[in-house]
């Protein structure tokens, strides 16, 4: 497929930035327990009245792929640096007007934690008692010296780091990790040690990674996600994320809820060669412009933006008054009060379109009258990214189906 040539050509232009697979990878877990599909709501939100500056964002895609090649140009890197000396690298954002970010609530090891689910990562991390005292503040901590299921996975680590400096790394114990109805009891738990300030300022007590067990981070062996250990007990082998802009959302486990969707729902076939879910874009409509030039993309429900092509990008700011390309802030701004246009993107024979009203991210700085693009180019990338301002505009299906993985697209009623 297209992903796995662009890919294939990224890593061997950076052999060395893209590691090569882990030679092993631990056996799935059996004895899972309870419901065979569940629905797990989204709660609070992850920064409460904020959100990650623009350039911060964009630069920790760029991170979060720069084991695929990705590597940020210097005035997506400079304007991030920038911004994370302004205000923690946070800009006021209410909900109602510029979104936010939502956590999800995760058991593990009998302690209860708000949990980012990551459809771009596939390690399970989390806040934890070894971490210093200061670093724990205002977090839900992960202590397994008081859970009676948990486990040192001898020799085992992990690490993971970002774009805009932002890290973490640690040790690894298996423990019980209940999500919604259902419990794997020996479920891989990567404990925080060290984690950067960038992490411990938000209201996210870790990471719950949806992608596929080929890329976590543990070494010497890799772990299976909790997905992967859960699925053969599932009615269906597969979850569905129901993100909404302005409100929290839902996901789905083991079943598809027709209630979450209008129309019929749109497969499309996976490429996880890369451990993420890669697929086919066949073009895009913007006003009156309309391109049928394919793309290669990754679903990520980690990822605040959208990244596209420059084509598209360039197309869709020539339609916004007043946007520029501003080296400054790293990407596109425009007048917070402009009217934007939607965007669609054809995908198996589907339209997707995102609202004009979700490509507004946020202001550039507190109070300010100028906004930053929710929408960025995928320049140094080499593929594209759909995070949450295309994904919160569509019903998702994520299965892993006997036929090989697949994405499910269908419209819904928007908030």
């Amino acid at each position: 497929m297209r992903l796995l040539e662009q890919l294939a050509t990224i890593s061997a232009l950076t052999s060395i930035a893209c590691a090569a697979p882990h030679p092993q990878l631990s056996q799935r877990t059996n004895n899972v327990i309870g419901s065979t599909k569940f629905t797990v709501p989204q709660g609070p939100p992850k920064l409460p009245g904020k959100k990650i500056a623009g350039p911060i964002a964009l630069a920790r895609v760029y991170g979060k792929y720069s084991k695929l090649g990705a590597s940020a140009p210097a005035h997506v890197n400079d304007a991030a640096s920038a911004a994370a000396g302004s205000n923690d690298g946070t800009v006021v954002a209410s909900p109602e007007q510029y979104d936010q970010a939502y956590l999800e609530s995760v058991s593990v090891g009998g302690t209860t934690l708000n949990l980012d689910f990551d459809t771009g990562s596939s390690d399970l991390w989390v806040f934890s008692s070894e971490l210093p005292t200061s670093e724990q503040a205002n977090h839900n901590i992960y202590d397994p010296t008081s859970s009676s299921s948990a486990k040192e996975l001898t020799g085992a680590t992990w690490s993971i780091s970002y774009g805009d400096g932002s890290s973490a790394s640690g040790n690894v114990y298996t423990d019980t990790v209940a999500v919604g109805g259902t419990t794997v009891p020996a479920q891989a738990v990567e404990a925080a040690q060290t984690i950067s300030s960038e992490f411990a300022s938000d209201q996210s007590d870790g990471l719950l990674g949806l992608a596929f067990s080929s890329i976590n981070t543990v070494s010497p062996t890799a772990q299976n996600t909790f997905f992967a250990n859960a699925e053969s007990s599932l009615d269906a082998p597969l979850f569905t994320a129901d993100l909404l802009k302005g409100t929290p959302g839902s996901y789905d486990f083991g079943f598809i809820d027709d209630s979450k969707y209008t129309g019929d729902i749109t497969y499309t076939p996976v490429d996880s060669s890369q451990g993420f879910w890669g697929f086919t874009a066949a073009g895009y409509t913007i006003g009156s412009k309309t391109s049928s030039t394919s793309f290669a993309a990754i679903a990520d429900t980690g990822t605040s933006l959208l990244l596209a092509p420059a084509a598209l990008v360039k197309a869709y700011y020539a339609q916004v008054t007043g946007a520029k390309n501003d080296a400054s802030q790293g990407g596109y701004t425009f007048p917070c009060s402009a009217d934007l246009p939607d965007i669609s993107i054809s995908i198996g024979g589907y339209a997707a379109v995102v609202p004009g009203d979700y490509v507004n991210y946020a202001p550039v700085s507190d109070g300010s009258a100028t906004c930053f693009g929710g929408v960025q180019s995928d320049e140094g990338v080499g593929f594209s990214i759909f995070g949450d301002v295309f994904l919160k505009s569509q019903f998702v299906v994520f299965e892993d189906a006997s036929g090989g993985p697949r994405l499910g697209f269908a419209a819904k009623e928007l908030p």
